[in-house]
């Protein structure tokens, strides 16, 4: 076993526990330990990269109960990429919370770490039972986070955002509960060679569980229709929170990954590519609607949060057709868009502290404080997220539309794709001309001056969309590879064979 793999799940949840017994603490000590918690989860995260590369898997089974048996936590290059990424996106909002938006609540940091914790538990599980409980600890954190600020504002999105998760996790329970009742395993791997030789009403109980399963994930990474309760849920949560929730609906979008290629997957037999003929359409319009949306934004949050529907659409058309070079695509794109969309978030609340009671709405106001550097920060952030070329946003879009064999499916996906980015073109220059162009006469209540610490952790999320286009060739050699082991399903079943020893890999 490799110990290494409890360090993202250890080093949050005793962050989080010291936390909670340091709510009387003064703050400028209790964001020292958040911060340095964060950044040993980031440490840790890129230990786990460099591991992973190798191509090979790492396992950790609890008590040393061989699998399929037991709590087993499993390592891969997709697994080790989706905690980077969200160590690199949690370090950087932790960061600009602690430049104010942490007051008011003295557990914001410890339900902060909670939520990485969760991220990570959902990452590196190997059984579907505990993705439920990953599940449930993300609920629960990011019900609190949702509400940091208090107000009806974001009581109300937050009640929806509850209430549909707490549905999602009946729906959850129901189906993980029939397909054990068939297979009598839980375990992934397991799952996977189990599925194989089902027949008869054993082949449709499972069925049903798949595709009930395939509803619950994709409402954890809001596909139409279960998208709508997030543009105002992300929307009225503070800058920081909605910048670390870039990265909640790729949960959604792993899991699927996860899930439905391993166990439903080119090996399953009758079950094989199950609820894929539904994702592909539903991603499309699931795209079309997050586009109209931001057409219709009328405020810079509301704008990304639609961008994040958006993004959601993109990631899962690929997906859903489940070629190699159309995964590694999706991968690339998952990377960009999550940064951008974080740091997009970061960039609307810095401009609605500058504008005064005009805030982030779209609307014509007297000349901000810092107009030029906040300007060109929303420019690089919304030429990634539209897909405009020199830009991370454009070579992940490419990517995706090269991935893609003639056919129908190239039809429908490169009209969809290009029509929907240039009206997201449209969408950001609207905002951006009467936000940050169209001034009228007249004077702001002066406002604070932009604290380093935000504009830093800001820019830097935003600047990671020019970081990732000049590391476009280790990345995507990364991301071919990992797309390459998810489809080798053998080699992560082969874990069960795995002896479980005390040292070593």
């Amino acid at each position: 076993m490799n110990d290494w793999l409890l360090a993202p799940i250890l080093i949050p949840l005793l962050g989080a526990i010291v936390q909670a017994f340091m709510g009387y603490a003064p703050i400028s000590l209790r964001r020292t330990l958040a911060l340095a918690t964060t950044v040993l989860i980031l440490v840790s995260a890129i230990v786990l990269l460099i591991l992973a590369n190798d191509g090979s898997y790492r396992i950790y089974a609890f008590g040393n109960w061989q699998p399929p048996f037991g709590i087993v936590l499993v390592l891969d290059r997709l697994a080790a990429l989706m905690l980077v990424v969200t160590a690199v996106l949690g370090l950087l909002s932790h960061i600009y919370a602690v430049g104010g938006a942490d007051e008011g609540n003295r557990q914001f940091h410890g339900l902060f770490l909670f939520q990485l914790m969760g991220l990570n538990i959902a990452f590196l599980t190997g059984d579907l039972f505990n993705l439920f409980v990953a599940f449930e600890v993300l609920l629960i954190a990011s019900y609190g986070l949702l509400m940091h600020g208090g107000g009806t504002a974001r009581t109300v999105p937050g009640l929806h955002y509850v209430v549909l998760n707490l549905v999602g996790s009946a729906i959850f329970l129901i189906s993980v509960g029939m397909i054990y009742s068939v297979t009598g395993t839980l375990n992934m791997a397991d799952l996977a060679l189990a599925v194989r030789g089902l027949s008869g009403a054993d082949l449709e109980i499972v069925r049903a569980g798949g595709l009930m399963l395939l509803v619950v994930f994709g409402l954890k990474a809001a596909i139409l229709p279960l998208c709508f309760w997030l543009p105002k849920a992300y929307a009225k949560a503070t800058a920081p929170v909605a910048a670390l929730f870039a990265v909640m609906t790729k949960v959604g979008t792993y899991a699927i990954l996860r899930v439905y290629l391993l166990v439903f997957g080119d090996n399953a037999g009758p079950l094989a590519n199950l609820g894929m003929d539904w994702l592909f359409p539903l991603a499309l319009i699931t795209l079309a609607m997050g586009v109209i949306g931001a057409l219709g934004a009328g405020s810079l949050k509301n704008l990304v949060a639609w961008q994040v529907i958006i993004s959601v659409g993109t990631l899962l058309a690929p997906v859903a057709l489940g070629s190699e070079a159309g995964l590694s695509a999706a991968l690339f794109y998952l990377l960009s868009t999550t940064f951008t969309v974080g740091g997009l978030f970061l960039v609307s609340d810095l401009v609605s502290s500058q504008r005064g009671s005009a805030a982030d709405r779209i609307i014509t106001a007297p000349k901000m404080r810092n107009r030029t550097f906040l300007s060109v920060l929303f420019l690089v952030g919304a030429v990634a997220a539209a897909g405009i070329p020199p830009l991370s946003g454009f070579f992940g879009k490419i990517l995706i539309l090269q991935s893609v064999q003639s056919g129908a499916e190239m039809g429908w996906l490169w009209s969809v794709l290009l029509i929907g980015s240039f009206l997201t073109v449209i969408a950001y220059s609207r905002a951006g001309s009467i936000v940050f162009w169209r001034t009228v006469d007249g004077h702001l209540e002066r406002p604070a001056r932009l604290n380093g610490r935000v504009s830093a952790s800001a820019g830097a999320l935003i600047a990671l969309t020019v970081t990732l286009v000049v590391l476009a060739g280790p990345i995507t050699r990364y991301t071919d590879a990992t797309a390459a082991q998810l489809h080798n399903t053998a080699a992560y079943t082969a874990i069960l064979q795995i002896p479980m020893v005390a040292e070593g890999n």
